[in-house]
């Protein structure tokens, strides 16, 4: 829609019969061909993305919200460790088809502050890699693992090995009973040791229709896995829209 928008606000600078919109209308179109604004389209354009995959994964009940995660999480790193050139030359590419002036990354950028003397000069490499491009990328993960804390992460990656699918594939006895512990008040010390005998033939017994309640200890660990998701979940939700 690059194209569509200038084209827009051409015919606005041209058109209008009011000062005021042919002057709004002629700095939006210096700001859009200007260089520094179309990296950090880019730049937002690339962080959106990545994380879009996890919004749509948190409103789908039916999806693995861990590994949602960890392949946003990895995504983050790679642009950020390995991203770089190839963005740049994404960024030049647009740039020469709609005819911007490039910046050579070795040239001066001027760094704006309150007062001159806060005003100081850096390469434009330094300015758009450190300043802008590392920044935003470290900025997001910060906010991401605030949200997303070490113990929610744990309480999901426990919750996930009662995922049933592929014949519990993902079924990790450690792992659940590390679940069981979190919640004493439905786990006493005598159920955590049932519970890791019990879990040894679940899986075996699970498959066959109708034989939960032979394992009524592992059923209430189902229950708590079928409750907790979509309560962590609905909050999640909330930081990424």
């Amino acid at each position: 829609m690059w194209g569509s928008t200038l084209y827009m606000l051409e015919r606005v600078y041209e058109d209008a019969t009011e000062r005021e919109s042919r002057g709004k209308a002629s700095t939006l179109i210096k700001l859009m061909v200007d260089f520094h604004f179309v990296f950090i389209l880019h730049l937002m354009f690339k962080l959106l993305g990545i994380t879009n995959t996890l919004l749509h994964t948190l409103q789908q009940k039916d999806q693995n919200i861990v590994n949602a995660m960890k392949f946003s999480k990895i995504k983050l790193q790679n642009l950020r460790d390995k991203g770089w050139d190839a963005f740049l030359h994404e960024i030049n590419m647009f740039c020469n088809k709609h005819s911007i002036v490039v910046l050579d990354m070795e040239d001066q950028f001027l760094i704006s502050g309150r007062s001159r003397r806060a005003r100081h000069w850096v390469t434009c490499y330094h300015h758009h890699h450190n300043e802008v491009f590392l920044s935003v990328i470290d900025l997001l993960t910060v906010e991401k693992n605030n949200r997303f804390s070490g113990f929610s992460t744990e309480l999901l990656r426990y919750i996930s090995c009662l995922d049933p699918r592929d014949s519990f594939s993902t079924f990790d006895q450690h792992s659940l009973i590390c679940l069981a512990k979190l919640y004493s008040d439905d786990f006493s010390a005598t159920d955590l040791y049932f519970l890791r005998e019990k879990l040894d033939t679940y899986i075996c017994e699970m498959v066959q229709t109708g034989r939960h309640s032979t394992f009524p200890l592992v059923y209430r660990l189902i229950e708590l896995a079928l409750i907790l998701p979509v309560v962590i979940a609905s909050v999640e939700r909330d930081f990424l829209q």
